[in-house]
């Protein structure tokens, strides 16, 4: 039997403490969000936020009922900063921008963060988190999700942790910090040492799922995680998208001998357990199933422990992420009623004229990328330049990260191709990395027709589908090209997909048996094999 595996770590608070782990970082949402709806609501204007700071503020207080004197002067810290009338100004100026309030609330406090974490002396670096809790506080009661408590005796495990959570956890029964960055210098390496809470910090990442055994020794500053626990390596190497097809997980030849690869389509989390070995990976993750309302959309942790669990899940196979396509008739719970939003406002488009949301999904994902083989697609795109205008804002947003010094990697941005005017113009796409068909939306306008009517019309648009596809294919100047679209998964469609070029087809789970018995009974020029 292996042996367990000891970390070396920084000792934060001396002492010795085991336990099952708690990993803090935010769970992936399960496909059914009840509360998505009404918690969106709540979401408002200006007065939402004095109600969000006020009730913020109570449970601070709350906290500090009975506290000691060092507990007392954190909270007092806290609650002097949500009481600070510049950070209400600023948020408030953000939204006069058009800026909605959890949106505007995010970018103020970030910016806040930003300069602290650039800070030069380890003392204000370590206040970061002290204003990530006012953040996440204040967040939580906009949404309405307050920010549980852990199981007492558990270890904690996290990237860091927020005073308000030490003080609000019941340490009686034992229990113990571990934390993969941190500081000895921070507000809660005080709080343990006066709690005598063993805790060591800069662990770097390691692998853990909750209830795993672990033990933290904050004498010799180690972490003991059960056998086969690994460290994570901080940076896996650039994987960019190839157009050669590499069968690596499980070959799939048509009756010819032409390599085929076979993905999925995912739009929750925990269809990932789809991924076999018959599988080469995920053509698509449609972002917008889990990221359901405007507090997700503004929640960056949230939004990278979704997508680091896809990754991870996924190992060393490739996972294309689409960014959220919203509105239209996808809209996202707390925008409906913003300004200047239309029906053809859409995908990309709604993404460049909403850059708070864009700017947030772009930092999850680079974030996540260092997890997996990553790939983003971008929904609805119509014109080169909202490649490049997004683009840039992951250049820009990159740039903030690696001043924050935050692992993250650029990862390949391609384009779903949806729109008849783009696909008939793929060789203008230069800065595309890939192109992905997306044929629900491809057939629905080229038959003008309505989202309802599509299902009916569909078979009469096929026609027109498949030749648009094979002329485009032609214009994709050697880029690995695919589709995802419900076409993809219809067995009747094969045969043309195939002879207009296509060698990458992602489909729904359920749909991968049946295409998977056509592929190999088919020639790749769509005809049937001898004795079929």
């Amino acid at each position: 039997m292996a042996e367990p595996l000891r970390l070396k770590a920084k000792s934060a608070s001396p002492g010795i403490a085991s336990g099952p782990a708690f990993l803090a970082e935010p769970k992936a949402p399960s496909a059914e969000r009840p509360d998505a709806a009404p918690a969106s609501r709540a979401i408002g204007g200006y007065s939402a936020l004095e109600k969000a700071i006020d009730i913020s503020i109570g449970q601070l207080e709350h906290l500090a009922d009975g506290a000691d004197a060092e507990s007392r002067d954190i909270i007092d810290f806290q609650i002097e900063v949500l009481r600070d009338p510049t950070i209400a100004e600023a948020t408030g100026a953000r939204m006069e921008e058009d800026q909605n309030v959890v949106f505007a609330w995010v970018a103020t406090l970030d910016a806040y963060i930003g300069e602290l974490e650039a800070a030069d002396e380890e003392q204000m670096r370590a206040r970061a988190v002290d204003i990530l809790d006012i953040k996440n506080r204040v967040l939580g009661a906009l949404a309405g999700t307050p920010i549980a408590d852990f199981p007492p005796g558990s270890v904690f495990v996290g990237k860091d942790m927020e005073p308000s959570r030490f003080l609000a956890h019941d340490w009686s029964k034992g229990g113990g910090i571990a934390l993969f960055a941190g500081s000895t210098a921070g507000h809660v390496a005080l709080l343990a040492r006066a709690k005598s809470v063993p805790m060591v910090v800069g662990t770097g990442r390691f692998s853990a799922v909750d209830g795993d055994p672990l033990s933290v020794d904050g004498n010799a500053g180690a972490v003991i995680l059960k056998a086969g626990g690994m460290l994570i390596p901080p940076l896996a190497p650039a994987q960019a998208p190839t157009g050669d097809m590499q069968i690596a997980s499980g070959e799939l030849r048509t009756a010819d001998g032409v390599p085929i690869l076979l993905s999925i389509n995912i739009n929750d989390p925990a269809e990932i357990d789809a991924l076999d070995l018959a599988v080469a990976g995920v053509g698509l993750m449609r972002s917008e199933f889990s990221i359901t309302s405007l507090a997700d959309a503004a929640n960056e942790e949230r939004q990278l422990a979704i997508y680091r669990r896809v990754l991870e899940q996924a190992g060393d196979r490739p996972v294309t992420i689409r960014m959220l396509d919203i509105g239209g008739d996808k809209p996202l719970a707390g925008l409906e009623d913003l300004p200047a939003l239309s029906p053809g406002l859409r995908g990309i488009r709604l993404l460049l004229a909403r850059p708070e949301i864009a700017r947030v999904q772009a930092r999850a994902l680079l974030r996540a990328a260092v997890f997996g083989r990553l790939s983003v697609m971008l929904p609805m795109v119509t014109f080169p330049d909202e490649i490049d205008r997004m683009r840039e804002i992951f250049r820009e947003e990159a740039e903030k990260l690696g001043r924050r010094s935050l692992l993250h990697r650029m990862p390949p941005i391609g384009m779903m191709v949806e729109v008849p005017a783009a696909a008939l113009m793929l060789d203008t796409f230069g800065s595309a990395a890939f192109f992905s068909f997306g044929t629900n939306d491809l057939a629905q306008y080229l038959a003008a027709s309505t989202r309802d009517d599509i299902d009916a019309d569909a078979g009469k648009a096929a026609p027109a589908v498949l030749r648009l596809i094979a002329q485009a294919v032609k214009l994709t100047v050697g880029k690995p090209v695919s589709i995802c679209g419900d076409m993809a998964g219809n067995p009747s469609y094969l045969p043309g997909l195939l002879a207009a070029g296509l060698r990458h087809f992602s489909v729904a789970p359920a749909r991968r048996p049946a295409i998977r018995s056509a592929i190999i009974g088919l020639n790749a020029d769509g005809t049937r094999a001898a004795g079929e």
